[in-house]
């Protein structure tokens, strides 16, 4: 991790720069395949797959059989763990949902608002260096609860033409409709644009590489929505006296451990503190299985010492990191200043990966500075919602010059006649 003070940021923006892909023409190379899958469909989604993943499929669809031998498969202990969080994930989505409450701006004039789920969805997961089923749990499961009729799943194969035994297991756990295997950017095209196998769905769910992200995008301009431009996975830890050197240590490497193109980002209060957290990640880096793919990440990483827990908030609300750690004294009160962040962990004992996995929020969250605009997947991001209104004669009467004058100041004649057309037929009745 390369080290600066926050003056050096301050004068030099760019060192908090995330990683960027190097490739000037990626949206020309990602916009060429979606095309590619949109006129020629399964064919050409199969020859990707054999390109990309090594493995030349036959059916892309995942058979009653596989769902079976997955089962089995399985662990019992790693099945009720994707049971528990399972389970968290419900009851905290759960208390998301809401009922349609009528409100009566103006005698007669009555108006509400009513959730209805998205018909079709896509939820691509990711199975590259790391098989993410926890992400079907937390996608499947407010799907499932905003009462989406068809939850389509694509996640890419091995090289046995199989996908892990952990995401058909939990995608069947949380009620997901079909799963087809298909990753990367082929994944994305054929959910955005349907083929003889995969159904085209309403909206894409999931993160992935910069490729996915970038295909996301693309379809987003045209035909289908996406939950957010999610990228490679980032963290940042800000550490007083009172943080233990390990456990921030640690926290660093587990976001770092996500992929050559993650980001971690260290503030550190105090010098020693600094310097004692980066001897902790060298020392915990060389016992990790995946410890090449984190040093590489960690070349893209930051350790910032700064002066006062203010320049740490400002700092951290222009990052606007996925993932905020706060191994600090009063770290609650400094949580309420934080403006944007994807999701905050508080205190010691709150690892980023409690999150990932199974305390009941979303690890779907905004990256690479969106924070700033976007949320994180919710409940809400499965639904639409569907505003209605009722008048009443009273109500037509109450707000209808209202209407009739603005209508008039705007030009637009028959907006002004489709309010007095029905004011003169009651008139007319009495």
């Amino acid at each position: 991790m390369k080290s600066y003070t926050y003056q050096d940021i301050i004068s030099t923006p760019s060192l908090l720069a995330r990683p960027a892909m190097t490739a000037a023409n990626l949206d020309a190379i990602v916009g060429q395949i979606l095309q590619d899958i949109r006129e020629r469909g399964d064919t050409a989604v199969k020859e990707y797959t054999q390109r990309f993943d090594k493995v030349k499929l036959d059916y892309l669809g995942v058979s009653a059989t596989e769902l079976a031998e997955a089962e089995a498969l399985l662990d019992p202990a790693l099945k009720a763990a994707i049971q528990t969080a399972k389970s968290n994930i419900e009851t905290f989505h759960a208390r998301q949902q809401s009922q349609p409450e009528v409100v009566e701006t103006m005698p007669g004039v009555f108006c509400w608002r009513k959730n209805v789920g998205i018909d079709k969805v896509g939820l691509y997961i990711p199975g590259g260096t790391a098989p993410l089923f926890s992400t079907v749990l937390m996608l499947g499961v407010p799907a499932k609860l905003a009462g989406c009729k068809e939850i389509i799943l694509c996640s890419p194969p091995n090289q046995a033409g199989k996908i892990h035994p952990a995401i058909l297991y939990a995608a069947q756990t949380v009620g997901v409709t079909k799963i087809f295997k298909a990753g990367g950017v082929q994944a994305i095209g054929a959910l955005a644009y349907g083929t003889e196998s995969i159904p085209g769905v309403y909206k894409i769910f999931g993160p992935g590489n910069q490729y996915v992200t970038a295909a996301k995008q693309l379809v987003s301009r045209e035909t289908v929505a996406i939950d957010m431009p999610a990228g490679p996975s980032e963290v940042l830890v800000c550490a007083d006296a009172q943080a233990d050197p390990a456990f921030v240590a640690a926290d660093l490497l587990a976001q770092a451990e996500h992929g050559i193109d993650s980001q971690v980002v260290l503030l550190a209060l105090k010098a020693e503190l600094l310097e004692a957290i980066l001897q902790e990640v060298e020392r915990q880096v060389a016992l990790l299985p995946r410890a090449e793919i984190t040093r590489k990440a960690l070349e893209n990483s930051v350790a910032v010492l700064v002066n006062t827990p203010a320049e740490a908030l400002t700092l951290i609300n222009d990052y606007a990191p996925e993932h905020l750690i706060l191994a600090m004294e009063d770290a609650e009160a400094f949580a309420d200043q934080v403006q944007n962040a994807g999701s905050v962990f508080i205190g010691n004992y709150t690892p980023e990966s409690v999150g990932d996995y199974a305390s009941g929020t979303n690890h779907t969250l905004p990256t690479n500075g969106y924070a700033r605009a976007y949320s994180g997947v919710s409940l809400d991001s499965f639904v639409k919602k569907i505003t209605f209104q009722r008048l009443t004669e009273e109500g037509l009467k109450n707000i209808g010059p209202t209407v009739e004058t603005m209508a008039i100041a705007e030009e637009l004649v028959a907006h002004q006649r489709a309010v007095s057309i029905r004011l003169e037929k009651m008139k007319s009745q009495k």
